[in-house]
């Protein structure tokens, strides 16, 4: 079968094997995102162009060790390959292993083989091979192994067009079995293939050991799987253990056969010098602690120049639209409600992709598993599983993804104080609000002449929701009774340079999403705002200027008349009769109504917050002002006292309430779902609005 526009290729390999670099040089900006059909996990797909000029669609599968999952990631995988009427059930494989760690590599190419689906190997990170004095006889090792070899170097791309080659050749199924398992259940592989009308032996023996697991199964193929099971004895678990065994054992035949390592015995990797500075009980924790310094110092060292530009241009557009329409309703809706709302979004793209410009160097290059394994040490003290450290790392990003992750916990208790605490971390959309207040409340100096102030408040903000997720979840540890030791096991791959291809991708990637799926509903909410804000019920709207001109002196200006104008309709719209609704309730913390609006509409999503704001100041200044929203934050007066409205205890007391509350629905909407039910998300909600609450009217009052 020759290759053609509709084969699908499935790339497979175990974590760290380099396989999601290897998907993003075949597909480059062509790739699509989205989930696996009927669950959360991330699907990556991409045409792949061939050697011939035809494409194929190529599916990047999860990282998997295994067949037999142990996580909804790995199960995704088992799906996809056991079921051949799955909608991404591919025509070929291709399975992606570390060439300088082949013996761990191959258990998972040698199960997926027996499978009978057409299958290339892909040799990748031959370099580290090389670095490691590893001699490997590739003919030897495709003989042996009954299969086509691909040596690769995905950083460099070395052998990626002879994979494209391969990929264009006829698809051929393996000639015989790797491993044979009829000694193990030969009985109950044949009534399974007989009853289900199977040809190979080991996805009969697969439906035998994973029944319960695959989801293309009836309830009645299942019952009628667990009678065959019962009526010859078959027990899945020994048989499994010793098929794992019997499989490591002519791989580590194989693997010494055609492997030859001159390196010195016992020689220390370069890796595991470093590993001994980075993973040190001390020196450890302040490389972490320099590390993200240095991060949020660069935030607003390097996103300064950019965000400026971008916040002169859109200001030049609405001035632009405003001086080129006439004046009316659309003049407004465009320059009040759409480029308000716009400019909440776009401004903060230079901050997002340097968040997770940084987040993807310290991956590619291998330094986030040791922040992990790192943080590990830390987070048992309070009553976490080791587990917990991926997820709540994972939520700086992002929390939604991080509390799917929580689905590698094994244990229902730890998992729930995973899921519970994980939204204090603070994620990127907290990025825009906390970088607007501190623009306009810390001052822009340096501290010892080398730290900028600013960038040290945004550090401690995430420190402080880090912290407090630790808190919480010691807490919750003597409240849910927790007594289980839980474990944490991961592999450390080895440093190595960052592919700055893979971080470009990362970053536009990440930018595209928050600029489409943020700023979509940024946008949205700017609209709605626009509306809420320009219209209202009753006579003091309707008869705003009879009210306005009773109020100021008769000697009052043009230009006073239509700025006190302006601010009375807006507070007499409806956005302001929602604001007015709330305010005895925030006031306390120093917020007044048009505050009040932002923290309704940030429900929808913590960043919506700056777009809010952006809308209401557009609506409340004169037509003539076309500053920023910081700088018309900063020229904002507090009608009660006449003095600044945006204090530093006013700053502050906001950021401290944007750490700490659950102001992202998508978020409810995780943890119900993970959960089961509306317990755990209205305890969640309830308990950090509490705390959010609290702290804002503790560090209002302090900075007072």
């Amino acid at each position: 079968m020759s290759a053609k526009p509709d084969l699908k290729i499935a790339l497979v390999g175990n974590p760290n094997s380099g396989k999601t670099t290897l998907f993003n040089l075949l597909t480059g900006l062509k790739q699509r995102t989205g989930n696996f059909p009927g669950v959360t996990v991330d699907k990556k797909s991409g045409p792949v162009k061939l050697s011939d000029g035809q494409t194929a669609e190529l599916i990047d599968l999860p990282g998997t060790y295994s067949i037999y999952p142990k996580t909804l990631d790995e199960q995704v995988v088992q799906d996809i390959l056991f079921d051949e009427a799955h909608a991404l059930h591919p025509d070929l494989i291709v399975i992606v292993a570390d060439a300088s760690n082949l013996k761990r590599n191959l258990l998972l190419f040698t199960q997926i083989r027996d499978l009978n689906i057409p299958i290339i190997l892909v040799l990748n990170m031959m370099d580290v091979a090389e670095r490691r004095q590893l001699k490997i006889d590739l003919r030897g090792l495709s003989i042996d192994l009954g299969v086509k070899i691909i040596p690769t170097n995905s950083h460099s791309g070395d052998g990626v067009d002879a994979l494209r080659n391969a990929l264009n050749q006829s698809l051929i199924k393996p000639k015989r079995a790797f491993y044979n398992v009829r000694p193990l259940a030969e009985k109950t592989i044949d009534d399974l293939k007989s009853e289900f009308n199977l040809q190979d032996d080991y996805r009969a023996y697969q439906l035998a050991q994973q029944s319960v697991r695959l989801n293309f199964l009836s309830e009645n193929e299942k019952n009628r799987i667990e009678a065959i099971k019962q009526e010859n004895g078959f027990y899945d678990v020994p048989t499994q253990s010793q098929e794992t065994l019997d499989r490591y054992a002519l791989i580590s035949d194989i693997v010494d056969r055609n492997i030859k390592n001159s390196e010195e015995a016992g020689k220390i990797t370069l890796s595991q010098k470093i590993d001994r500075i980075t993973t040190h009980k001390v020196f450890g924790y302040a490389i972490f602690l320099g590390i993200l310094m240095l991060i949020f110092q660069a935030i607003f060292s390097w996103g300064n120049a950019p965000m400026d530009w971008i916040e002169g241009s859109l200001g030049s557009l609405s001035d632009l639209v405003k001086t080129s329409l006439p004046e009316g309703v659309l003049n407004d809706l465009l320059t009040d409600g759409i480029i308000a709302g716009l400019a909440g979004v776009l401004v903060f793209i230079p901050q997002i992709a340097l968040l997770f410009g940084f987040i993807s160097l310290l991956e590619e290059s291998g330094y986030m598993s040791r922040a992990v394994f790192l943080m590990d040490r830390l987070m048992r003290n309070f009553g976490l599983s080791g587990k917990s450290v991926v997820p709540l790392v994972s939520g700086m990003a992002c929390a939604i993804p991080a509390i799917m992750a929580t689905r590698n916990i094994e244990s229902w208790k730890d998992r729930l104080i995973t899921i519970f605490v994980t939204p204090f971390m603070s994620c990127s959309a907290r990025l825009p609000v906390y970088t607007l207040l501190i623009a306009l409340v810390v001052p822009d100096e340096t501290v010892l002449g080398v730290f900028n102030l600013k960038g040290l408040v945004l550090t401690a903000l995430y420190l402080l929701g880090f912290f407090a997720a630790l808190l919480s979840a010691w807490g919750m540890k003597f409240i849910l009774k927790t007594k289980q030791k839980g474990y944490f096991i991961m592999e450390l791959p080895g440093y190595k340079i960052p592919k700055w291809k893979n971080v470009g991708l990362t970053i536009f990637e990440k930018s595209k999403t928050f600029v489409f799926e943020a700023g979509k509903v940024i946008i949205a909410i700017s609209i709605l705002l626009w509306v809420l804000a320009s219209y209202g019920f009753g006579d003091k709207f309707n008869n705003a200027e009879k009210y306005v001109r009773l109020e100021l002196p008769t000697n009052a200006s043009d230009e006073e008349f239509e700025t006190r104008l302006n601010a009375y309709k807006l507070e007499h719209s409806m956005a302001g009769s929602f604001g007015k609704l709330i305010e005895p309730t925030i006031s306390p913390l120093g917020y007044d109504w048009k505050i009040g609006i932002a923290l309704i509409t940030s429900f929808a999503a913590r960043e919506v917050f700056v777009g809010t704001i952006s809308t209401i100041y557009s609506i409340g200044a004169d037509e003539e002002d076309q500053l920023t929203i910081t700088e018309k934050l900063s020229k904002e007066i507090n009608p009660k006292t006449g003095e600044p409205m945006y204090t530093m205890a006013l700053g502050f007391s906001l950021m401290v309430f944007y750490a700490f509350a659950m102001q992202c629905m998508s978020t409810i909407a995780v943890v119900y779902r993970e959960t089961k039910g509306w317990k755990w998300p209205l305890i969640q909600v309830a308990y950090m609005t509490a705390v959010a609450y609290l702290s804002a009217l503790a560090v209002y009052n302090i900075f007072s």
